[in-house]
């Protein structure tokens, strides 16, 4: 195959020569007509691995992804390349969806972009196979596993794409972090043809990952952020705790702002903004932070707490040190993170009659009856709802993330939603209009002047530009479009921010309702087997920090020499086999029976200074420990208790 014509492709469109690692392999095996399983880490290029090929090849590529915000970024940066490109999801009319897929059968669009819910809908399916499409790309894969941290019901319908369009299409799924048993997920529920897995090393060895057991972790983090340098990340788990902290720093002279979901979109976007130029140092914010976020020299990326899977805190630190430069990413760990992390979990898992009482009183919030709902979708106000049934938000929220688990209904966070317009008269009979509407000539030309594509589908529009361009009051912006729409000239769909709740089951009586304790449970448990991984990172300090993340996810390698263990471990003057032998030694000695130092340190067969030194590090680590009777003994770890 010639990479060429691929690579003429990215210089036309992105201005580069050459492609990262593993672009090119995947784009490769695409072009064969090979279905693909892509393994690259945060900010490795994914996008440009079913971008390329599609923009070479006949027909549409479609693109599937659960991140509406995503998917607007994806769709208006490659219309400003002049690829045509468009999105399906929930936020959108019967109206505008249905015109979109138009455009895709009819139109010379290269991308469609849709999120998983639409993609069982009846209006998609009926259509579906007039679409030439030359590619499937699906994102965030790892959605597909129930083994996964973020399973989607959504994501099992995929493979019915398969039926609908022809078999010679290929599929490319993406993912940042997929453990072995997803990776066998992802294939099988994908119905790939063949086991095909590309990845690129997930390890950063300009990271260097360091935990630190802390219990002021205020005055830690402000001594540090006034002795390194550059610009970072601090994540935190809760959202007044993210502005506590910001304005803790900038107490102490720091330059730092914050970020959650719970701030309106144009306040996020200009937070974000400010700290991507350099303008705001620290951006202190709780995991909705992360989409979109370009930015390569990230210095450092601080937990303030742990996050609840090993997938979570990989992706989440993998935001340093993108530009290859050195970059830390530290985890602060308290005695009283377990008792947290304990807590947290009886509150994710709400009892079963709570989900039932939380899944009811939705329904009835919507005013949805049984039997009915079925791919309705709902605007959503949290607030309102926990106020008017007195539920607590946490346990509300937690309840409707396993309702979408269970295939009941999908929850989306608040979307930004603008304004948007569509022309639905011709052009000559819009022409007849201006003529015997004089008072609307001129509105009408801004709208022509301000905005393209109108006439073929919904585009998005800005109220306050359109009044500072014609002097007018936003207010009179309005009426004038709200009286065009009355007039049956345009389609025109006023902006809303809102979360949505899309049913994607008819309602349910009660008792038919089934979350069945055994799944409950099975779901539950592989929480804890998460939480148990994150915390024997947090906890084990005698093995390497990136060979332990490279190791969960199926990958080995040498240790990095740059963690907190590692650096401690070179102090020893000893070589990584040296120590790694030795260790090994003591551990199948202490695991027979208890021993004293002397009589351990005779056992290893090797110099005694080198055994010695191991055995001091073991006991300063807390690995090792001696009883009353001054035995020594290994100790065993403390998982997780359920």
């Amino acid at each position: 195959m010639n990479i060429e014509p691929y690579k003429q492709i990215l210089t036309k469109y992105w201005g580069f020569t050459s492609f990262r690692p593993l672009q090119e392999e995947i784009i490769r095996s695409v072009a064969e007509g090979k279905d693909t399983l892509g393994l690259m880490p945060t900010g490795g290029g994914k996008s440009i691995t079913f971008q390329v090929p599609a923009l070479l090849n006949e027909g549409i590529c479609l693109v599937i992804t659960p991140l509406i915000a995503l998917m607007k970024d994806q769709v208006n940066r490659l219309n400003s390349l002049e690829i045509k490109s468009l999105a399906i999801h929930s936020g959108m009319s019967a109206e505008e969806i249905d015109i979109a897929i138009e455009n895709c059968i009819y139109g010379d669009y290269k991308f469609l972009y849709i999120s998983p819910e639409r993609i069982s809908t009846r209006i998609f399916q009926t259509r579906l196979p007039r679409f030439n499409i030359n590619l499937v790309a699906v994102d965030e894969a790892h959605c597909i596993s129930q083994w996964g941290y973020d399973f989607r019901p959504s994501y099992l319908k995929i493979a019915l794409i398969r039926d609908l369009i022809s078999d010679k299409v290929p599929f490319l799924a993406l993912t940042a972090s997929a453990t072995p048993p997803v990776i066998d997920d992802i294939i099988k529920k994908l119905e790939f043809r063949g086991k095909n897995v590309l990845r690129t090393s997930f390890e950063r060895k300009n990271i260097s990952y360091l935990v630190r057991q802390v219990e002021d972790k205020g005055t830690y983090l402000i001594k540090t952020l006034h002795k390194v340098k550059g610009s970072g990340i601090v994540y935190v788990r809760s959202r007044k705790r993210c502005k506590e902290i910001a304005e803790l720093l900038v107490a102490s002279g720091i330059s730092a702002d914050f970020y959650h979901a719970g701030l309106p979109v144009e306040l996020r976007d200009k937070k974000q903004t400010s700290w991507s130029t350099g303008e705001t140092r620290v951006i202190v914010a709780t995991n909705a932070f992360g989409m979109g976020i370009d930015k390569a020299e990230v210095r450092f990326v601080i937990h303030w707490e742990m996050p609840d899977s090993i997938e979570e805190y990989f992706q989440e630190s993998g935001r340093a040190g993108r530009d290859n430069k050195p970059a830390f990413a530290v985890l602060l760990y308290s005695s009283s993170d377990k008792s947290r992390l304990e807590d947290s979990l009886r509150r994710k898992f709400p009892p079963v009659e709570k989900i039932k009482d939380i899944y009811e009183a939705l329904c009835n919030f919507l005013q949805v009856p049984q039997g009915a709902g079925k791919d309705n979708v709902f605007d959503f106000s949290m607030s309102d709802f926990v106020s008017k049934y007195r539920f607590p938000v946490i346990e509300t929220y937690n309840s409707l993330s396993f309702l979408q688990r269970e295939g009941y209904i999908e929850f989306t966070e608040e979307i930004n939603n603008p304004s948007r317009v569509h022309f639905i008269v011709s052009r000559d009979d819009l022409y007849k209009f201006q003529v015997a509407n004089e008072s609307f000539d001129s509105f009408i030309k801004l709208l022509l002047r301000s905005y393209t594509g109108m006439f073929s589908e919904f585009v998005a529009i800005n109220e306050d530009a359109l009044a500072k361009k014609s002097a007018l009051s936003r207010d009179t912006v309005y009426r004038f479009l709200v009286k065009l729409s009355s007039f049956n000239i345009i389609r025109y769909i006023p902006g809303k921010k809102t979360a949505l709740i899309i049913f994607t089951e008819e309602r349910l009586e009660r008792k038919a309702l089934m979350i069945s304790p055994e799944n409950y449970i099975q779901v539950k448990d592989k929480h804890v087997i998460r939480l148990n991984k994150i915390i024997d990172y947090a906890d084990y300090n005698t093995k390497c920090r990136s060979v332990t993340l490279l190791d969960y996810f199926g990958e080995e390698a040498d240790r990095c020499g740059i963690c907190d263990v590692c650096r401690e471990r070179n102090e020893l003057d000893l070589s990584k086999y040296e120590f790694d032998m030795i260790l090994t030694e003591i551990k199948d000695n202490l695991a027979e029976k208890k021993l004293d130092a002397q009589e351990l340190v005779s056992k290893v067969s090797h110099p005694e200074e080198k055994v010695i030194k191991v055995l001091r590090w073991l006991l300063d680590h807390n690995k090792i420990i001696m009883d009353d009777k001054h035995l020594l003994f290994w100790k065993e770890p403390d998982l997780f208790s359920r």
